[in-house]
């Protein structure tokens, strides 16, 4: 015989509680159905996954490995039902959507009609913000945010990664000439972020690493304003795929020092708190998102 999911959830609600009584309680069963679960189960597997005496529990080695294995399980089975009650119900009410502001009008914006042609029952709201916020203080379903995760109790799910480069338009390049070495920053007008430290290591190989740091002569708080600054000529900048594709493509920037560039992307994740009145409205915004953004962060 196989292990049946309710035993997974008893197994998992047993650990997590700390105790067979804590997890009858939370479950509405009796603390001798909850024990003849486990039994069941660790005779399936035909392994001992905890060892109980009358005043504590301890798992077992293969009980350590069955836990992991069986909440990725549990979870992936949950997403599962999530998406084929997509098929059968039509996701509606508002959702509101956070995201720094580049992304927003160059990742999101271009992608808005066909997402409210697909979803007509959502109403959108989308804002914008360049730093972290909180979402229950600003009311917020989902927030995008590009790099790496701090530490949270939020959910997150990635959505891709975008490259960085190391860009100037050719009006700055014709008048002083592009860097041959990283080293030769240090002579051109650099434009940097003000407020965000890590965003001024670029990713860049030289003899100490694979990141300088920059020391900017502009700087500004948004990465859209140093894209403006840099199509205007007024120096070189380090920007990500997603806000200035078009513009290497139409020619406006181009990139420099590709040769020294380590590789590196930004990671892009949604996080959202998991509330399953909302869960159709932010699946079926996610799933749309992650495959309209394959297109430049794979």
């Amino acid at each position: 015989m196989k292990a049946r999911s309710d035993e997974l959830q008893v197994f998992i609600a047993v650990i997590d509680c700390g105790s067979i009584s804590a997890a009858a309680e939370q479950s509405g069963q009796t603390p001798s159905a909850i024990s003849r679960t486990l039994s069941r189960l660790e005779s399936k597997l035909d392994t001992t996954l905890i060892n109980r005496t009358t005043r504590r529990m301890v798992l077992t080695e293969e009980g350590r490995y069955f836990y992991e294995h069986a909440k990725q399980i549990l979870q992936q089975m949950e997403t599962l039902e999530e998406r084929l009650a997509l098929r059968h119900q039509t996701p509606s009410g508002r959702l509101r959507v956070n995201a720094a502001a580049p992304f927003m009008w160059h990742a999101m914006v271009p992608y808005m009609a066909e997402f409210r042609a697909r979803y007509p029952d959502i109403m959108l709201e989308l804002n914008t913000n360049d730093l972290i916020i909180d979402l229950l203080e600003q009311s917020t379903d989902i927030a995008i945010r590009i790099g790496a995760l701090a530490d949270s109790t939020l959910h997150a799910r990635s959505l891709g990664s975008s490259a960085l480069s190391i860009l100037a338009s050719p009006q700055y390049l014709a008048e002083h000439g592009a860097p041959q070495r990283v080293e030769d920053l240090a002579g051109h007008s650099l434009l940097g972020f003000t407020q965000t430290e890590t965003l001024n290591h670029w990713p860049l190989r030289h003899g100490g690493g694979d990141r300088w740091l920059i020391q900017p002569t502009l700087t500004a708080s948004s990465g859209e304003t140093l894209r403006q600054l840099a199509i205007a000529g007024h120096g070189i900048t380090c920007l990500s795929h997603f806000m200035t594709h078009e513009d290497v493509s139409a020619g406006r920037l181009v990139e420099v020092l590709a040769d020294a560039t380590s590789g590196y992307r930004q990671p892009i994740h949604a996080v959202y708190y998991r509330n399953s009145q909302l869960a159709l409205r932010i699946q079926c915004f996610l799933d749309f998102m992650q495959e309209k953004l394959e297109r430049y962060t794979r």
